[in-house]
Formats: C-alpha cells, sequence, structure tokens
C-alpha cells in the first residue's frame, strides 16, 4: 500500500492500463498515507473519502469489463479549494467562503474527470490565493514535509506539500505572481503555469483578471506534460481561453537539448541572492549542458519596469473583485490580505491602464532580449533559501513584509509577461530545503519548456527524493 503512493502520475495511470494495480488500491495507499501524516502538514481542507473509493471500485469494474482507460484513469488527485464543484464546498481558504456551494463544476476539473483521474478532495491555500507563503488565518498554516517549521509556499500551498509528501500524485495550483511555481520549488515538486490563456478558467476563483493561470503540480515533468495535454485547450464557457491547438506535450519529451539554447538574464533574478541558492543553479546549468543544451547569459534591461507594473496590475485587479466583500465583510479578512487589496484602491487608474497598455510592448522586448537566438530562460525560482513561517508572517510581524514579499521576486515577472514557466526541483540548500529551477519559454512552447525540464530530471534526481515524515 506504501509503495503505491509513491508511484507517479504517469507511473500510476500506466500501472492500472497494465492491470499491475488497482484504483482502488491507489486511493487506498493515499488516504492511508495522509491519515498517517497530514496532521503534520495540514494540506487538506475537506477529504472526500467514499467518493473517491466509489470512483476507484467503479474504475476497477470497467477495467475488468474490458473498458479503455484514459490517460489518467485510476490516478489519485486533489486541487486547490478553489476549483468549484457543484454542489460541494469550495471555501477559497476565506472565512468569507467557509460554506459556499458553487452551482457549476470547473471546465478543468471536467477535463480530469473525463480522463478518469480520482478527485479525492480539496487542498489547503492561502486566503483568496494571495499571500506567496502558506499562511492561513481560517484553516491554519500548512508546513513544509521537508522542515515543519518553514514554510511551503503560496498560494497552492496545500497542492505543493501535499504532492511532495506523497499524499496524493498530483495537484492543481493557480499561478497570479508564482503560486504554482512557488510551492513546487519549495516544497521541491514539479510546477507549470502555461501561457495565459491556455488553460480555461471558467470554475475557478478568480484573482486577477490578466494574469490568473490554471496548472498541475506534481513529481516530474512528464507527468505535468499527460496533465498539460488533458486541461489544456479552448473553452466555449472562457471567452479568454485560447484556440491556439493542443500538442502532445509528453510526445515531446525526448531526453535531448541537442541544439537548445538557454538563455540566463543578468538583471533583477540574482539581486541579493543566497549564495548556496546561486550555486544550485550554476550546477543546474551544467546539468542542462550535460544534455546537449548551450548556456548563454543576456542583458535583459525590460525587466526594471515589468517589476513595478506586475505590482500595480494584481493590486487593481484584486481589489476590484474584492471590492463589494472589502464593504461588507472587512473584519472577516486576515490582517495582511486587508492590508493587500486596501492597497489597490490607491492606485490611480492611468497607472493600471499603463502597465496593461506596456504588456505587449514589453513581452516584445523581453522576446528580442532573452529569446534572439535561445529556446529557454533558465532563472533561480526563488532567490533567498526557504524561510520559516515564522519569518514570513506579516500578520504576526509587520517587519516581516519585505522578506514575504521578496518570495516571489523571481515568479511575478513571467505572470506579466504570461509566457509559460515551468519550476522543478534543482537541488537543496545547507538546511535541507529544496531550491528551484524556473525555465521560460516563448507564448504557447510549453512543450519546449517541458522538454528541458524532463531532459533535466533524466539527468538528475532531486525531484525523486522524498521528505522523511
Amino acid at each position: 500500500m506504501t509503495d503505491l503512493a509513491m508511484l507517479s502520475v504517469t507511473e500510476a495511470a500506466d500501472a492500472f492500463a497494465k492491470g499491475e494495480a488497482s484504483a482502488e488500491a491507489m486511493v487506498r495507499a493515499s488516504l492511508a498515507r495522509i491519515d498517517a501524516h497530514d496532521g503534520q502538514v495540514n494540506s487538506v481542507i475537506r477529504l472526500d473519502r467514499e467518493a473517491a473509493l466509489e470512483a476507484a471500485a467503479a474504475q476497477d469494474k470497467a477495467r475488468a469489463a474490458g473498458a479503455k482507460p484514459g490517460p489518467l484513469t485510476g490516478v489519485p488527485m486533489m486541487h486547490k479549494d478553489m476549483y468549484y464543484r457543484a454542489g460541494r464546498v469550495s471555501t477559497c481558504g476565506s472565512k468569507i467562503r467557509r460554506d459556499f456551494r458553487p452551482t457549476k463544476t470547473a471546465t478543468v476539473l471536467e477535463r480530469l474527470d473525463a480522463a478518469g483521474a480520482i478527485d479525492m478532495g480539496t487542498l489547503n491555500m492561502a486566503e483568496f490565493a494571495q499571500n506567496p507563503t502558506g499562511h492561513n488565518a481560517h484553516f491554519g498554516d500548512c508546513h513544509n514535509p521537508w522542515n515543519l517549521p518553514y514554510c511551503t509556499g503560496g498560494s497552492s500551498s496545500g497542492s505543493g506539500a501535499g504532492v511532495a509528501a506523497r499524499f496524493f500524485a498530483a495537484a492543481l495550483g493557480s499561478d497570479t505572481g508564482g503560486s504554482i511555481r512557488l510551492p513546487a520549488s519549495i516544497c521541491g515538486v514539479t510546477g507549470i503555469k502555461g501561457t495565459q490563456t491556455r488553460v480555461s478558467r471558467s470554475g475557478v476563483m478568480p484573482l486577477s483578471f490578466s494574469m490568473d493561470n490554471v496548472g498541475p503540480l506534481t513529481r516530474t515533468a512528464r507527468d505535468a506534460a499527460r496533465i498539460m495535454t488533458v486541461i489544456s485547450g479552448q473553452d466555449p464557457l472562457d471567452a479568454t481561453s485560447a484556440p491556439e491547438p493542443v500538442p502532445d506535450y509528453e510526445a515531446a519529451l525526448t531526453g535531448d537539448l541537442r541544439g537548445v539554447g538557454v538563455a540566463v538574464p543578468r538583471e533583477w533574478f540574482f539581486d541579493g541572492a543566497d549564495e548556496v541558492v546561486v550555486k544550485g543553479f550554476e550546477a543546474a546549468l551544467d546539468a542542462l549542458k550535460a544534455r546537449g543544451a548551450t548556456v548563454t547569459w543576456v542583458s535583459c534591461p525590460a525587466l526594471r519596469a515589468i517589476g513595478t507594473y506586475v505590482a500595480v496590475v494584481s493590486r487593481v485587479e484584486a481589489a476590484t473583485i474584492h471590492a463589494n466583500w472589502m464593504r461588507e465583510h472587512p473584519g472577516d479578512y486576515a490582517i495582511h490580505l486587508s492590508g493587500r487589496l486596501y492597497g489597490g484602491y490607491a492606485i490611480p487608474g492611468t497607472h493600471y491602464l499603463e502597465a496593461l497598455s506596456r504588456r505587449g510592448p514589453l513581452l516584445r522586448q523581453f522576446c528580442r532580449e532573452a529569446f534572439a537566438g535561445h529556446h529557454i530562460v533558465a532563472t533561480p525560482t526563488l532567490r533567498m533559501r526557504v524561510p520559516t513561517l515564522a519569518e514570513t508572517s506579516i500578520d504576526a510581524n509587520a517587519d516581516n513584509w519585505a522578506r514575504h514579499m521578496a518570495i516571489s521576486s523571481n515568479t511575478r515577472p513571467f505572470n506579466y509577461l504570461g509566457i509559460p514557466t515551468v519550476s522543478i526541483p534543482c537541488g537543496f540548500d545547507d538546511r535541507g530545503l529544496p531550491i528551484g529551477l524556473q525555465l521560460s519559454a516563448r507564448p504557447f512552447a510549453e512543450g519546449r519548456a517541458l522538454q528541458a525540464a524532463d531532459a533535466f530530471q533524466r539527468e538528475t534526481d532531486w525531484h525523486a527524493r522524498v521528505p522523511a515524515l
């Protein structure tokens, strides 16, 4: 039972398809591990135990009758508690929505259902997806399975921690300023946000109209590729979803990076970076070279403006979405979230419109600076070593604000640019906490970013390591 909980997405789906493992056995293995260890980690908000076992039993019965399995049949998954499933509570990690029952199901959940994934329930998250650490005043903080006093990254805290702890094979997160890639980096797993508009957001709690992204946290790049192939594509229920054809991302994973150019920007991503992070990143570049990639350091002056504009867009859009609740239930927000939202109301409309209007020109400039002759941009996911929950709690100590916000410094620019970006583990620091490598590609080139991530994981074993809970 314990061994089955260690299976990745592709391993679990393949084991089911070959008759080597039953869906029920895999779900029971995941439930047993949650029961044994989530009291320490606090990754789960709602566990749909009986529904998951019933779904698994139905899949086993269908296979016995000769039914052809889907690409994710039998795979245990859970999701950030902001993906709506009709009739089931979706708290969004908040007090305000503690009893909210949506009337529709998110398109991405329907696509996962159709592919055979087994939904076991919902996961802890930052309140309304608005912090990069994993703190939650209403459901309790999520803890890093590698070292419990340390933060998990946010806002998809339960997704990152649960995948790392082997509670389930994969989870959906969301990424508006790094909320998939941060917990992926800090918890030592793989996470991808696609190109803006690549995945439908219908039935998903909004945070920022123009920067929200849906994506998975998994153990491997191959797992992420399989899930992205399932959930990507145009959706008539989301007018912003792109009509761009969806390739088979998994088919592009050759392990070969010969002819692939990797650019490393000199600006922004290394400002004040911890030495152990830089050393881990440099070693990661060597691993990419070992697979055939060429690495070049480049200059990207556009990044300075991007760092300012991304904050303007996200603050104003979040404040707009929460305007009614901020009027009617101001006391139901955590202190740090109230402070963040109120600040959005003080930003002039002209600044917001300027930030929006500059996105296209700055994307073109960044592509000229970084992608001219290159296919991938590589950076550290975080500049710093993983901090503790105490060091990043701004409700407890306002002096922690700078450290709290610095966590997402390296991830936010790619939300403004809207380009696909993956975070994968590339080492551990001197305290035994993970270090993350961030790989970005041109718009709609998710396959290229996943190809580089997969090649790196064939060269290294950081992604295979398991925290000793």
